[in-house]
């Protein structure tokens, strides 16, 4: 009943029907509270999101797979302290972490959300070690920016490693099978040798009724010789029911697990032929039976050795021998037929040579089995039948005399077939490895590089796969995502797209495609994903993200904040989510809420460089100059190719009155993006701060040209005519920047320009 509750069980979880799972795995407790079968229960609950249900039944339990279960309810709970606990006992510091891999794996993710990153790292490397294909933990290691070489982790070394687990594996299952099997054989035997003599007794002489028994009952399992060539079960038919009904039964080859190749047809055909049948004859009375016994068992009957040695030339033959073994055994088998004088002659059957007879007496010696020294024949049968049981006897003990040579002979060539098929499964399996662990090596290197925003590395890298793994939606959706690194919104929206035709319902990374189509101010495709993706998944972060950003586009800064905090709702560990909070927060100007919102962000991901952007920004609306330089140096420190970052730096430090390091970082941040126009405007601020008019209107000269739409540009190049008296060419700049249709704070600030034109020249530096 249990094993069948298990099964049902089981089955139901592979086919997605957790109700049903979770119902009868309640009742197997019930009927079978092991902490096995609770185990089972912890499974199905934690499949169907139930994560406290499986925390409750779980907890004190003290088995390796159990604190494994319990500690991943914990994490989904987001208690990490209990899950730290369950994985690594603090009474127990020398206890193996539970279930390798995975459990070092769930470890790293528990140290990095508490924030010991170190302790992350290095378990998330000892899962990586222990299963080089654990593609999760080297994400996570990227993330955390531990990984200095793909090669590292995805090299040969971890293809040696693949084959070792796979064949100890192998070995471990096929010998647990290989036990399964054979204590079932071991109780048939049992069973059917104490059951035939009980039979055969019941019988008496009705010898027709005995040679009908059933070949299940006739079968017994005769141990293996003491050569130890022999790795497999036979069954024979005792033979005492083959010479009383006359006629020889059928040579058995059942359960025989061994597997060999025919070398031809004819081969086969010829000894599945060679069955030696005796004629049918007659059952004497007791008084005539001796007087003929000697010339009945002597020249019309062929011996049992010659049958037998037929039966093992027909298990040969109906086991499909390779080609090899059949040539040997063409060579060597023979026919041994006894005279009445007791000697023995030799005949060739079906081709075979006379060479040699240790096979086929291996054969008879592994094809008869006796119980307590006694044949199968029952006691009731008369001295006539005894002497054939001797006689029998007899020759059987001149077959066992050559068997260890024979059994020798025959285990050197399944070794040696054995051998072959080892090799060749070792080559695939090597080969195989080889090929995934160089899919996963291109993979991990432009994962590798894109987190560490190397972007052009990282684009080199995925454009060396193949087309149909580049066609996918998870590389196609990372490159996407490296040209929006590279403010190459056009590039990333094109990349996208490619990724949600090629895998419509895809969520990773839709939310930085929204912030794509925000940028780009692409209101009507960013409304489009934003409902895509809800009739997707509801209960998605990107989802509501995109929702949110479109929400943001439209100036309706309340309603995406909701929606963004509707995203944190559903995955509090989705770090993105709370980084917009923190952007729309800081457009309502409330700077508190903006800075916890980065700050949680920071927690779950120190790396993610956009919150440290926003902290820094944030201090340097408030004019926390210090503050701001430390927080955009950490965030410049993890993207030091952004051209973004390196202007705001520059900003701030012109701020601190150190207009040479700033002037040096921001001509960095021209060299990184030449078609970024922000670094152009700022330098030409801080020429004019050091009264570099002419190089500065140089600068707006050409900004003009590459951003003709900018306000501030325009009003910039009013304060400098202003200042080089050109009034009529300051008061055409004004004009055009008011045309423009600038920010309310910036419309005042022109006009005032506008109305002290005429005044004594002093540069507004609000500009």
């Amino acid at each position: 009943m249990e094993t069948l509750m298990v099964d049902r069980v089981q089955n139901s979880l592979r086919f997605f029907m957790h109700r049903n799972a979770i119902f009868l795995c309640e009742r197997l407790c019930a009927e079978f509270p092991t902490e096995i079968n609770l185990q089972l229960l912890a499974t199905c609950y934690l499949q169907n999101g139930k994560a406290y249900c499986a925390y409750q039944i779980l907890k004190g339990t003290s088995m390796p797979h159990s604190r494994y279960l319990f500690a991943m309810s914990c994490f989904q709970m987001n208690l990490l302290q209990e899950a730290e606990a369950a994985l690594c006992p603090a009474n127990e510091p020398n206890v193996e972490v539970p279930d390798g891999a995975a459990g070092h794996y769930l470890l790293g993710l528990i140290y990095r959300y508490m924030g010991r990153q170190a302790l992350a790292i290095e378990h998330l490397m000892q899962a990586l070690t222990l299963d080089p294909l654990l593609w999760a933990a080297y994400d996570e290691l990227c993330v955390l920016g531990a990984i200095e070489e793909a090669n590292d982790y995805f090299s040969d070394m971890a293809a040696q490693r693949i084959q070792q687990q796979y064949l100890s594996e192998s070995s471990s299952l096929n010998s647990s099978n290989g036990s399964e099997f054979y204590n079932l054989s071991s109780n048939m035997a049992v069973t059917s040798v104490d059951s035939i003599p009980r039979q055969s007794k019941q019988l008496g002489n009705n010898t027709r009724e005995i040679a009908s028994l059933p070949l299940s009952v006739m079968i017994a399992k005769v141990p293996a010789s003491n050569s130890g060539s022999s790795n497999f079960s036979q069954y024979i038919t005792p033979p005492a029911a083959t010479q009383l009904s006359g006629v020889a039964p059928p040579p058995l080859c059942r359960n025989m697990h061994v597997s060999f190749n025919v070398a031809n047809n004819d081969v086969s055909t010829k000894l599945n032929n060679i069955a030696v049948q005796a004629p049918r004859r007659k059952v004497l009375d007791e008084g005539k039976l001796r007087k003929v016994s000697g010339r009945l068992f002597s020249d019309s009957v062929p011996r049992r050795s010659t049958r037998l040695s037929a039966e093992a030339i027909a298990v040969a033959s109906s086991n499909r021998l390779s080609a090899e073994a059949i040539a040997v055994a063409s060579s060597n088998a023979t026919q041994v037929i006894g005279n009445g004088n007791g000697h023995t002659s030799t005949k060739f059957l079906g081709g075979f040579s006379s060479s040699s007879s240790s096979k086929v007496n291996a054969a008879s010696s592994r094809s008869l089995t006796f119980r307590k020294g006694h044949s199968w024949i029952s006691e009731n049968f008369d001295e006539g039948r005894r002497s054939e049981a001797f006689d029998d006897s007899r020759m059987e003990n001149m077959a066992t005399t050559s068997s260890s040579t024979s059994m020798s002979g025959d285990s050197r060539y399944l070794e040696q077939g054995k051998a072959i098929g080892d090799l060749a499964q070792d080559s695939r399996l090597i080969n195989g490895a080889q090929e995934l662990l160089c899919l996963l090596r291109t993979l991990g290197e432009g994962y590798r590089l894109s987190c560490s925003y190397r972007c052009q590395e990282a684009l080199d890298a995925y454009l060396k796969l193949s087309e149909k793994q580049f066609n996918t939606g998870w590389v196609l959706s990372q490159v996407g995502k490296i040209h929006f690194e590279l403010v190459n919104y056009f590039e990333a929206d094109h990349f996208f797209d490619l990724a949600r035709r090629v895998s419509p319902s895809i969520l990773e990374s839709m939310d930085i495609y929204s912030t794509v189509l925000y940028h780009m101010k692409e209101e009507m495709k960013l409304s489009y994903l934003a409902k895509e993706l809800l009739s997707v998944d509801r209960l998605s972060p990107q989802a509501w993200c995109a929702l949110g950003n479109c929400y943001s586009l439209q100036k309706d800064h309340e309603t995406a904040l909701k929606n963004f905090q509707r995203a944190v709702q559903l995955d509090s560990r989705f770090v993105y989510a709370h980084t917009l909070c923190g952007h729309e927060y800081v457009e309502l100007e409330d700077f508190e809420n903006g800075i916890k919102c980065y700050q949680s962000a920071l927690q779950i991901d120190q790396r993610h460089y956009n919150s440290w952007y926003g902290l820094g920004v944030v201090y340097l609306r408030q004019e926390k100059f210090k503050f701001a330089e430390h927080h955009l140096h950490k965030a410049y420190n993890i993207n030091p190719r952004s051209s973004v970052l390196m202007c705001y730096l520059g900003m701030t430090q012109h701020a601190l009155q150190r207009n040479e390091d700033a002037l040096e970082m921001i001509e960095r941040a021209i060299s990184a993006d030449k078609q970024n126009p922000l670094p152009v405007y700022q330098k030409a601020i801080i020429l004019v701060s050091l009264e570099c008019y002419d190089e500065a209107l140089n600068e707006l000269e050409q900004l003009k040209e590459s951003a003709p739409h900018e306000s501030c540009v325009y009003a910039l190049m009013g304060k400098i005519y202003k200042r080089f008296e050109m009034h009529e060419k300051a008061m055409l700049c004004f004009g055009l920047a008011l045309d423009l249709k600038p920010p309310a704070a910036d419309v005042a600030t022109i006009k005032a320009a506008m109305e002290k034109l005429y005044l004594p020249d002093e540069m507004d530096d609000t500009l």
